[in-house]
């Protein structure tokens, strides 16, 4: 006899009703949308108009709030294509290299004699020499400046590549160092425009890395290309600020002259700082990862000349105390100061990783952006024509769902009804699941989505011929139902499986709208299968129990 056990019965319809729950707030996306803006607008500011109130209570906060995100093209917005210039940083490093080489150089001027630096080529840096004998020793003067790459495909190198001919020195980034400086320039380019996109509050832009030096940037309900251009050339705020005191509730006075800001990485924790910055990111030269003299991962930084001299000083007045640096009204870091930092360099250290000190080194670069990009590509999507791909999408998948129902009914009669609204339940899950892990949906998504109801039924078909295939052998219908089941569930998860890998490369190599039709397809053959070989078959058992029929016809 058919047999499933409460416990499972309980968890299956736990599950679907799970997915039923997490998908109904997309019923109701603009009111639920107002709901969850009202409450971040609220928690952000700390200001409750009546608006706001009216907006936050027009859906009970005890139920769901998840909502799957409308990608670029179903809500509307812009769409641009940057060209990082990464060469623009190897000019900006041979430049702030010349005064550090100039003075080690002049330092051997009994040796080298004087010095001077020439034209040469973009991203070198060429100084001459009065005495040409002193090559040697100048081209070792200028080893001596050269750090550890760092970077995974670089240990062991150093940053500078070094050669002398007649009385020229040249001085360039090694091919190591270019590469790690290109991966830097492009996660910094990367970090900075997502932080300009932020903070105006858009629904998941999609903003990534393309090739070797392009960035992708998406970013839905924004009025036009040429807004975003704008919003982007925006220049983040960056400052170095004394600290009073570490405290975790935001709400107590600061005292005149102070001012209490968030940590960036630690929820709950704030600094009191003083208000008015020792140094701004507008005098920082330079942040790279570095080693510190442990070979602990850490943060090597620079100042330019009047920033070096307010560090140097601050710094010599202040050792033991702790040092904020603040971007965009956010402590990133606190670190102690262990000394007196002449010169306008100086190194973070703490408990980094390589990853770390490399993200802290992008954070720390992101008040501008670290080279020119170039618009290779811009276009404009109307909201319009996101609410037409949305309603197209929507008859599309209707109709699809009532053509599939109609051949299943038609097909299997009692047994088609009850995969039928299996798949019902099937379409609320993949909604539910893309709410709760905050995906998005795209045009391509849709098409996902309609593919799946498709093939949703596939699974179904095979149990109930197999099912037919074991009535032909004169066996009762209990039995031929529970061989139906389990000898279709290795060609069910078989078929699916292989589909799912393909769905899993296509997330890993795509980009933008073929991951959206990847993430939509691999959630849907999930609940596929689970649908077709739980769902159904808790359906079936329980009409086979109240029932009881002594045939049953497929």
């Amino acid at each position: 006899m058919l047999h499933i056990p409460l416990w499972k019965r309980v968890v299956i319809w736990g599950l679907v009703a799970l997915g039923l729950l997490t998908a109904m707030p997309n019923l109701f996306y603009a009111r639920v949308e107002a709901h969850n803006d009202a409450l971040a607008t609220i928690e952000k500011t700390g200001v409750e108009t009546p608006e706001l109130a009216a907006a936050r209570d027009a859906w009970p906060s005890w139920l769901p709030s998840g909502l799957v995100n409308l990608g670029l093209d179903l809500r509307g917005g812009a769409h641009l294509l940057a060209e990082v210039h990464v060469a623009d940083v190897y000019a900006d490093r041979m430049d702030s290299l010349w005064p550090e080489l100039r003075d080690a150089l002049r330092a051997e001027r009994a040796t080298v004699g004087t010095v001077r630096r020439v034209p040469a080529p973009e991203g070198e840096l060429r100084v001459q020499i009065s005495q040409p004998e002193g090559m040697a020793r100048a081209v070792e003067v200028a080893r001596a400046l050269a750090s550890p790459v760092v970077s995974l495909t670089g240990v062991g190198q150093t940053d500078l590549e070094v050669r002398g001919a007649g009385d020229t020195l040249t001085v360039s980034l090694s091919e190591a160092e270019r590469a790690a400086t290109d991966d830097r320039t492009m996660q910094q380019s990367v970090e900075i425009i997502r932080r300009r996109v932020d903070e105006v509050g858009t629904r998941e832009p999609t903003i990534q890395r393309q090739g070797a030096d392009r960035v992708l940037i998406q970013v839905p309900g924004i009025g036009s290309a040429e807004e975003l251009k704008a919003l982007i050339g925006t220049t983040a705020r960056l400052t170095f600020h004394p600290v009073i005191r570490r405290t975790t509730s935001g709400d107590a006075p600061p005292g005149p002259g102070n001012m209490v800001l968030p940590a960036a990485d630690e929820p709950g924790v704030f600094y009191v700082l003083e208000q008015s910055p020792v140094v701004s990111g507008e005098e920082l030269v330079d942040a790279k990862p570095d080693f510190d003299q442990n070979g602990r991962p850490a943060v090597s930084f620079r100042f330019n000349a009047t920033g070096a001299r307010k560090f140097g000083d601050y710094t010599a007045e202040n050792i033991g105390q702790l040092f904020a640096i603040v971007l965009d009204d956010e402590v990133i870091s606190a670190p102690q100061i262990q000394s007196h930092i002449p010169g306008g360099s100086g190194i973070i250290t703490g408990n980094f990783t390589v990853e770390e000190s490399t993200n802290l080194a992008v954070l720390l670069r992101a008040g501008a952006l670290p080279a020119e990009m170039t618009f290779l590509e811009e276009r404009t999507v109307g909201p319009e024509l996101g609410q037409d791909s949305i309603d197209a999408g929507r008859v599309a998948s209707m109709v699809g769902l009532a053509a599939v129902i109609v051949l299943m009914v038609a097909s299997y009669g009692l047994f088609g009804l009850f995969a039928s609204v299996a798949l019902i339940f099937n379409v609320a899950m993949i909604f539910g699941l893309l709410s709760l892990i905050g995906g998005t949906l795209t045009l391509p998504g849709i098409a996902g989505i309609v593919l799946t109801i498709g093939m949703a039924v596939d699974a179904n078909v095979l149990v109930f011929e197999r099912i037919r295939e074991e009535m032909k052998t004169s066996r009762g219908p209990a039995r031929a139902i529970e061989l139906g089941y389990e000898k279709a569930m290795s060609a069910i998860i078989d078929a699916n499986l292989t589909t799912f890998i393909v769905a899993a490369i296509l997330f890993f190599v795509g980009a933008g709208p073929v991951r959206g039709f990847a993430v939509t397809l691999a959630i849907g053959l999930v609940t596929s299968v689970f649908t077709a070989l739980y769902v159904t078959r808790v359906m079936v058992a329980d009409w086979f129990r109240w029932r009881r029929p002594k045939t049953i016809i497929l």
